[in-house]
C-alpha cells in the first residue's frame, strides 16, 4: 500500500477503535455530594442529588436509639473512635430513616464532614473494592446497607466479617458501617438451628453464624410502638406539614388505618399521613 493511502487508512482504523472504546468516566470528586450509591457492576460511586429522608425531630418513640446513634456518629465525624452500628427489629420501626436523619443532623453540625454511601446487600462481595476507593480520601464516610440479612447457602457474610473486623487491612479509619435488619443476628432462626443440628460441634457452628453481628459494637433494637407513640408520630407530621385538620378529625381515621394494616409503626404513620394529605388536597412540602 502506498504511503499516500496508508495514513488515511490507519486514521480510519484509529477513529473506529476510539468509537468502540468505552466512554471514560470522569474522576469523581468525593466532596461533590453528601450522599452516594455504590454501583458495583462499574465499581463507581454515583452522587445522589437529594436524599429521601425525614427530619430527625419527626422520628418519635425511638429517643434512646436516636441519642445513641447521633452520639456515635458525632464521635466518628470528629475523628474519634466509633462503632459499626446494627439497627435491628420490627419492620417499619424507623431504622433506615434514623440512619439517614442522623447523617443529615450531624453533617449540619460539622460543616458536611460526612458522606453517606449506600451499598446494596447483594453487592457486599465488592465491599473491599469500595473501601480501597475511600481509604485515601480526607473525607469520612458512613457505609449504609439497608435490610441486611443472609439466607441458605449465602456465605458472603464471611467476607463482610473480614472487612468489618479481623482482616489484615481492617476497616479504614475514615469509614464506619451502619446496617439495618429485621433480624438481630442477620440470619433466620431456622438457618441457625439447622447448622446446630447438622454440625459435628453444634456450638461452634452457631458461633460461626452469629459472629457477624458481633462485629457491630453498637446494637440498637426497634420494637412495635404503642398507640400513644403512634399518635405522637402523626401529630408531629400534621404540625410539620401544616395539614388543615383537627386532632378530633384525624384520630379516628388513624385508628381505622392501623386496623386495616394490622400494626402500628413509623412507616404506618407516614403512610396514613400521605393518605390524609391527599384527602385534604395538600402537598407534603
Amino acid at each position: 500500500m502506498k504511503e499516500s493511502t496508508l495514513v488515511p487508512f490507519l486514521t480510519r482504523i484509529a477513529d473506529a477503535l476510539d468509537r468502540m472504546a468505552p466512554e471514560k468516566r470522569p474522576t469523581l470528586d468525593l466532596a461533590s455530594a453528601d450522599a452516594f450509591v455504590w454501583e458495583a457492576d462499574a465499581l463507581v460511586l454515583e452522587p445522589v442529588p437529594s436524599v429521601n429522608r425525614v427530619a430527625i425531630d419527626l422520628l418519635k418513640g425511638i429517643e434512646r436509639q436516636k441519642d445513641a446513634l447521633i452520639a456515635n456518629t458525632e464521635r466518628f465525624a470528629k475523628g474519634l473512635p466509633a462503632n459499626n452500628a446494627l439497627l435491628w427489629g420490627a419492620r417499619g420501626g424507623g431504622k433506615s430513616s434514623l440512619v439517614k436523619a442522623a447523617h443529615a443532623f450531624v453533617n449540619k453540625q460539622t460543616n458536611k464532614e460526612l458522606a453517606l454511601v449506600e451499598i446494596h446487600r447483594e453487592d457486599i462481595p465488592t465491599l473491599p473494592a469500595l473501601l480501597n476507593l475511600l481509604r485515601d480520601s480526607s473525607r469520612r464516610f458512613i457505609l449504609f446497607c439497608d435490610d441486611l440479612s443472609f439466607d441458605g447457602q449465602d456465605d458472603s457474610y464471611k467476607s463482610l466479617k473480614a472487612v468489618l473486623e479481623g482482616g489484615i487491612e481492617g476497616r479504614p479509619d475514615n469509614v464506619v458501617f451502619y446496617a439495618t435488619s429485621n433480624r438481630r443476628h442477620l440470619m433466620p432462626r431456622d438457618m441457625i438451628e439447622n447448622e446446630r443440628s447438622t454440625a459435628i460441634n453444634p456450638s461452634e457452628a452457631v458461633e460461626e453464624n452469629v459472629s457477624l453481628s458481633d462485629r457491630f459494637g453498637l446494637w440498637l433494637g426497634f420494637h412495635n410502638c404503642d398507640q400513644d407513640t403512634y399518635f405522637q408520630m402523626i401529630a408531629g407530621y400534621v404540625d410539620a406539614y401544616g395539614l388543615k385538620v383537627t386532632e378530633e378529625e384525624w384520630k379516628p381515621k388513624a385508628v381505622e388505618w392501623t386496623v386495616t394494616r394490622g400494626s402500628r409503626s413509623g412507616r404506618v404513620a407516614w403512610q396514613f399521613i400521605q393518605d390524609l394529605a391527599g384527602e385534604l388536597g395538600q402537598k407534603l412540602t
